[in-house]
């Protein structure tokens, strides 16, 4: 049977579903769902053999044997090693102003653009040569590098920790994202129907949203006494303070395995977008501050600190200064550059590229010293998890945020797989689908226990990779392996943390200003989603009063408890409302979820008015020679 046979096929047995439900239940929107299950039911069967989602735990000697015999084929055959890839393709940058070229200068005729026409599409269990497989990985591992450097550097900034410990969390955020990424890709059969991972290509990496926590509890911590200051009122530094944020996180990742389990259709009815795209806008606002004071300086050296800024290698200059924004704009335009001109390879790691340039530019002008510095030769050739530890311990007034935050990295997760299955060309609904996201939410939950107890905040899984997987084709999950190893190698060998620690504060700032942006625009994306009826615009109102309230006056809640009472109890569950009211998407959250609840969804006369605007375009259809009515039916049904 050929392929037009096939699609043939599946398209009369879903308008003959379409049909008989519409006549047994009529058109209502209502019944949509009921709609998708029959049709997923009647396909259950090739999804299992499609996706190979439902695979149990194989180690039998039939197995082991299989394997062995790939692997050595695999490093023994030059089709194993090399493969007869385009590898030029990945490297084949864009000529700049090519068209004005051939038309003004050379005067010929403008050649077709072959640019990505070469690429294959890579699906899920596709056998990757060796080499691909680590161009392919290591471009992986290079896109989410900046996000796994810069949070914990942020958090430790927040906590005032010496330089060590920051070069030690760098390393430790690249090995854990490495030990969760494998759980993720390889897909673990536990019991009955349920699994460990999603068996996509998807990474893991430190969480975003638990940073803007931290940038909240941790001055809480310095004002109530719980982190040490100097006579001055100088912050010194607060490894316990680290300390209770990783015990607070771990106990509260619970919560996401509990909801792990509970159908994802249920959770997202009471966490829609309008609230989860809210939030993620939040985040990504809150963090930009940060980011901006690093753009031009650093965030330790601003006019309230003093205004002069440090390279830490002999060069000082006033916060703001043009060298400054110089370095900070240069990793901007490189980004830019990048994304216009650059080879299919470096689209999906600008930030990476753009950081690279900003350093060599640094170090050419002496604000950085990669070679000779006397704080890389001081780091450890090589480190580990552990290596430092900290004393974990709950703190109550973090517990409520905590937990919070964990409901949006479910739902940041529940997105995150669904798009990873949307550009692996996987099935988005479905068995197969709620399966994945099963095991995808509850492997996230592992990594947000467990990466407190390897000393690392949170972790959650990235959405960066879906860029890559779309652009570059190449889906299968075999390339997050080697991935993994290069997020091991580089967060063992502790030069390179020591390293990426060294670099310029601006350099680094003009790198997570766009990386924060960036998280700005994937709440919009979520908030473009819904279909904006008066309920949602009020909801997004209401909860993003509070939320931007929050980031323009940071400390307006702190004045409105005046309790100084001996009363530990009382005083840390004020801490804790200060503390919600205080950090921009968990007020928010809170706002958007409470009405989300109380104010039922309408139908507002913008939308009517859109839906007899398609009944009229139905009728036309309807009145042209040679459309069939049912036909017109099974197209709405397949839109809807």
């Amino acid at each position: 049977m050929s392929d037009q046979d096939n699609i043939d096929e599946k398209l009369h047995k879903i308008t003959t579903i379409v049909s008989k439900y519409r006549i047994d239940n009529g058109s209502s929107t209502n019944h949509i769902n009921n709609l998708d299950d029959q049709i997923n039911a009647e396909y259950e069967d090739q999804y299992e053999n499609e996706n190979n989602v439902f695979k149990k735990n194989d180690f039998s000697i039939t197995r082991i044997k299989k394997t062995s015999k790939f692997l050595f084929k695999k490093f023994t055959t030059k089709e194993g090693i090399v493969g007869d890839y385009a590898y030029a393709h990945l490297f084949k940058p864009k000529i700049p102003f090519r068209d004005s070229i051939y038309k003004y200068i050379l005067h010929k005729p403008i050649p077709a653009d072959t640019f990505g026409e070469e690429q294959p599409f890579f699906p899920l269990d596709a056998d990757i040569p060796i080499l691909l497989g680590l161009v392919f990985g290591f471009q992986q591992a290079l896109a989410m590098l900046a996000g796994l450097f810069s949070a914990p550097q942020l958090i430790a900034s927040a906590a005032n920790l010496d330089t060590k410990l920051v070069e030690y969390l760098v390393s430790a955020s690249l090995i854990c994202s490495g030990i969760f990424s494998f759980i993720q890709v390889s897909r673990f059969h536990l019991f009955g129907k349920y699994y460990l991972g999603s068996g996509l290509l998807s990474v893991v990496g430190t969480s975003f949203a638990t940073v803007t926590v931290a940038q909240k509890l941790l001055p809480m911590m310095y004002a109530n006494g719980e982190c040490p200051s100097d006579a001055k009122g100088n912050p010194l530094p607060c490894p316990h303070g680290y300390g209770k944020l990783l015990g607070t996180s771990s106990i509260c990742g619970l919560l996401e395995i509990l909801i792990s389990f509970i159908p994802p259709k249920l959770i997202t009815k009471y966490v829609p977008p309008v609230v989860t795209g809210s939030v993620v806008l939040l985040i990504g606002l809150s963090l930009i501050e940060s980011g901006f004071q690093d753009f031009m300086g650093g965030s330790g050296c601003i006019p309230d600190y003093g205004g002069i800024c440090d390279s830490r290698y002999g060069r000082t200059a006033p916060w703001g200064s043009a060298q400054f924004f110089g370095l900070g704009a240069l990793v901007f335009i490189s980004i830019i550059v990048c994304e216009k001109w650059g080879p299919p390879i470096f689209k999906s790691m600008s930030v990476i590229v753009g950081l690279l340039i900003g350093s060599i530019v640094a170090a050419a002008t002496g604000h950085f010293q990669p070679w000779g510095s006397q704080t890389i030769s001081d780091a450890p050739a090589v480190t580990f998890l552990w290596v430092h530890t900290f004393p974990l311990k709950i703190y109550g007034p973090a517990v409520l945020s905590m937990l919070i935050t964990f409901v949006i990295l479910f739902t940041e997760a529940l997105g995150d797989i669904g798009a990873t299955c949307d550009v692996s060309r996987l099935a988005v609904s479905g068995p197969a689908f709620t399966s994945r996201v099963q095991g995808g939410v509850l492997s996230d939950a592992v990594a947000g226990i467990f990466g407190p107890l390897l000393t690392m905040t949170p972790m959650s899984t990235f959405a960066q990779n879906n860029g890559i997987i779309a652009t570059s084709k190449a889906a299968a999950n075999s390339i997050g392996y080697y991935c993994v190893f290069f997020l091991l190698v580089m967060g063992i060998f502790a030069k390179f943390a020591s390293a990426i620690v060294a670099i310029p504060a601006s350099v680094i700032g003009g790198m997570t200003t766009y990386l924060f942006t960036s998280v700005c625009v994937s709440g919009l994306k979520i908030i473009s989603t819904i279909p904006f009826t008066r309920r949602d615009r009020f909801i997004l109102n209401a909860s993003l009063m509070f939320g931007f309230g929050a980031i323009v006056v940071p400390d307006y809640f702190s004045y409105v408890f005046t309790y100084s009472g001996s009363n530990r109890a009382l005083a840390g569950f004020l801490d804790s409302i200060v503390l919600i009211m205080e950090t921009s998407f968990a007020v928010s959250a809170v706002i958007g979820m409470l009405l989300n609840w109380m104010i039922p969804q309408e139908l507002d006369e913008e939308l009517v008015d859109d839906i007899s605007i398609q009944q009229s375009n139905i009728e036309v259809l309807e009145a042209i020679d040679g459309i069939d009515r049912q036909q017109v039916y099974t197209v709405m049904s397949n839109k809807a």
